[in-house]
């Protein structure tokens, strides 16, 4: 039988919110994109942080395979969601948003967001700061490595990030952990 004996009341009730909010977020992105694969999170990308990837700059961000994102592209594609241009060097190949896309993308941040703000309902201002806080501290606990597939802030709107006091803090801990110079 496993040992459950580390696992306490937070982890547990933490675990069953993780699970009911990435399930609601699906669901509401999925609605919103028309279609439940790895859409949202391409089209939430390309909306927010994503200027003309890379196919397989995509591929990393969303954790699929070469041939898994060429198939997702195709399907968008034939969707009038997205096009694929010249890449940065003539040897790849770029993507962009159409204004359909455009469009679809923001419906599906503002899906997400709806489920995001229920979720947080029940907390008062500071409450949901202390929160921002304490997950922040989470959030750089599980953060991944340079080169990471599926990447964590693959449906964040990076701009709220930006514009917040003191900024990401995956992003802020990534600079510093990977871009300072060794001590």
């Amino acid at each position: 039988m496993p040992d459950h004996s580390r696992l306490d009341g937070a982890a547990n009730t933490f675990g069953a919110l993780a699970l009911v909010v990435a399930d609601e977020v699906a669901d509401a992105t999925a609605s919103a994109a028309g279609r439940s694969d790895s859409a949202p999170a391409a089209l939430a990308a390309l909306l927010h942080f994503l200027d003309h990837p890379s196919v397989d700059r995509l591929r990393q961000v969303l954790g699929l395979t070469s041939s898994g994102t060429v198939r997702l592209l195709d399907r968008l594609a034939e969707s009038g969601l997205i096009e694929r241009g010249p890449g940065a060097d003539g040897r790849t190949t770029a993507v962009s948003l159409t204004a359909a896309g455009r469009a679809v993308a923001e419906e599906i941040c503002a899906a997400r967001a709806a489920v995001l703000d229920k979720a947080l309902a029940p907390l008062s201002a500071a409450e949901r700061a202390e929160y921002s806080r304490l997950t922040g501290k989470m959030l750089v606990g599980m953060m991944r490595g340079p080169g990471a597939v599926r990447w964590i802030c693959r449906l964040c709107d990076t701009g709220i990030c930006r514009g917040a006091p003191g900024g990401c803090p995956v992003g802020n801990a990534a600079r510093e952990r990977y871009m300072s110079p060794a001590r």
